[in-house]
């Protein structure tokens, strides 16, 4: 048994056809008229259009069959086959570490946002990053079914990925400008990361908005700064230090080494000359034995008592006579020169011991 409105509504369809229909009544041409416009009006149900910025995804009975390109498209009408058009040109945005608009009137997330600025680096510093990531679908249907909450999955990876990239690098270059490798290091990782998910998006961009320590340790932060500043300052006074020291010091034990091979040339070729002195005086002194002492006398004489003042006194003058000597003005003329005897060989001649011409009498 129908309810009664359903038996209300088809009561006034009928009248309403009745009276639409010629003749006021519905006859059985009538109702098949009325049923081939419905099934017209039906199919033409399935006549769709896709946008250049979107993607046409066909569904039947809730299963994905085909993807259908911008322009005039159909499907079959509602029940049978439906379609979604998700826009696929435009780039979306995520921001990581900050809110923008409504987002940051809720206090409530101001928690969660710095749990998720704040990281670790590779250094063991904490750094607060703020960044944001730009993606577009590349792939409707796998954005649409094989990925629960795309833009949180997005979120959530873009984080995580920033996490691994800052943990793996020094501090100081995430701090200054040159940041550009570590986004590119993060969007090549996201894009890994959400391809492997099947996740249908292509990142576009990653863009640190804002790379700097917490304020709860700024002030300990650039203690430690300063005094690797001045680290760095000593190890390069160190190094220059070393560099201007080392090489004085090579030069200087090379002049050392080059003085003591001049010198031991120097004593080797005097030996050399000694000993063929030697060899080539006794080679003449074997030929004439009492000529060569007898030279050699005399030249050992000449050497010792050329530089001394001499006085002769001739034996045969002025017997009985003292003679005056000046002998203090003789000595301030005399050099201070050490004078060795030398006992004259059996043929040397002997020095004579008479007075000197000129002595008083």
């Amino acid at each position: 048994m129908q309810p009664p409105e359903l038996e209300d509504f088809l009561r006034r369809l009928q009248q309403r056809l009745g009276r639409a229909l010629p003749g006021g009544a519905l006859t059985a041409g009538g109702i098949a008229v009325v049923v081939l416009g419905l099934a017209v009006i039906w199919l033409l149900s399935g006549v769709y259009f896709v946008t250049a910025r979107e993607q046409g995804v066909v569904l039947r009975f809730g299963q994905y069959v085909a993807r259908t390109p911008p322009g005039i498209n159909y499907h079959l009408p509602w029940p049978i086959e439906t379609v979604e058009t998700p826009e696929v040109t435009t780039v979306n945005q995520i921001t990581i570490g900050y809110r923008t608009g409504n987002e940051a009137a809720d206090e409530s997330q101001g928690e969660d946002t710095r749990e998720e600025s704040l990281m670790l680096t590779g250094d063991e510093n904490i750094v607060d990053v703020n960044f944001t990531v730009g993606w577009v679908i590349k792939d409707a249907a796998e954005y649409l079914f094989d990925v629960d909450n795309p833009p949180q999955t997005i979120k959530a990876v873009a984080e995580s990925a920033m996490r691994e990239v800052v943990g793996q690098t020094q501090i100081e270059p995430i701090l200054t400008k040159d940041r550009a490798p570590i986004e590119n290091q993060v969007r090549d990782l996201m894009q890994q990361t959400l391809d492997t998910y099947r996740a249908g998006v292509a990142i576009t961009q990653v863009k640190m908005q804002k790379a700097d320590t917490p304020a709860d340790v700024i002030d300990a932060y650039r203690d430690v700064q300063a005094a690797r500043a001045d680290q760095e300052t000593m190890r390069n006074k160190a190094e220059a230090y070393a560099n201007r020291i080392i090489p004085e010091a090579r030069g200087q034990a090379a002049k050392v080494v080059q003085d003591a091979e001049a010198y031991r040339q120097q004593v080797i070729a005097q030996a050399e000359g000694e000993a063929k002195r030697f060899l080539s005086v006794y080679a003449e002194y074997r030929k004439s034995p009492d000529v060569t002492r007898r030279r050699m006398y005399l030249e050992t004489m000449s050497t010792i008592l050329a530089p001394m003042n001499k006085i002769i006194l001739d034996a045969n003058v002025g017997h009985g006579v003292v003679p005056y000597l000046p002998l203090p003005g003789l000595e301030k003329r005399t050099p201070s020169v050490s004078v060795t005897e030398a006992a004259p060989s059996a043929n040397a001649p002997q020095a004579s011991s008479a007075p000197a011409a000129g002595a008083q009498q």
